[in-house]
């Protein structure tokens, strides 16, 4: 297969990788059935708290990304809830809540931890891209990479990062260790 090519390598100590859960997991689509509202939490958050978007997916109930963040800022914990909170904010209220969850006015959306990995090196980077892209059909909602409409690939295909039939072939076949990704 082809390799795909980063014109854009991490930043060491200022590249994550990021898993994010819902609370209530299969089956629920909750992400990808209100993808414009998470875009534009995201999007009002990147406008006070700005980082990099260098990879992204979405799938029904959890999401893979990769960000890196501006020169001495390590703060993701801090834009991440801001996200999760706006996301939550613009859903009705129809989720069963935690009496916890409840008395501290908090919404039953969102896993309350998330996985981040400190990206090391570019080959971690790549590797890191290559799972989060390869997601959607590794979890067996499409054949292929290329089909799945809720992540970065297209745009990395237009930018000449991956030729558009990529992981067609197997070259996605290369798992991260269980460890390393948070699912």
């Amino acid at each position: 297969g082809v390799m795909p090519n980063y014109r854009r390598f991490c930043v060491p100590g200022g590249t994550y990788f990021f898993t994010v859960n819902l609370l209530q997991r299969r089956p629920n689509d909750l992400l990808i059935r209100h993808v414009d509202l998470l875009r534009s939490a995201v999007r009002d958050v990147r406008q006070r708290w700005p980082f990099h978007i260098d990879g992204w997916v979405m799938l029904p109930d959890h999401l893979h990304c990769i960000w890196t963040l501006p020169v001495g800022d390590t703060d993701f914990t801090t834009r991440w809830r801001l996200i999760k909170a706006g996301f939550a904010r613009q859903l009705t209220v129809t989720e069963g809540r935690s009496r916890v969850r409840r008395v501290r006015g908090e919404r039953g959306i969102w896993q309350r931890r998330f996985w981040e990995h400190a990206v090391r090196d570019e080959r971690d980077y790549a590797a890191h891209m290559d799972y989060l892209h390869f997601n959607p059909v590794k979890h067996g909602y499409v054949a292929r990479v290329a089909e799945w409409p809720y992540s970065s690939f297209g745009r990395c295909v237009a930018q000449g990062i991956y030729p558009a039939d990529w992981g067609d072939t197997g070259d996605a076949a290369a798992e991260l260790e269980a460890g390393e990704r948070g699912d």
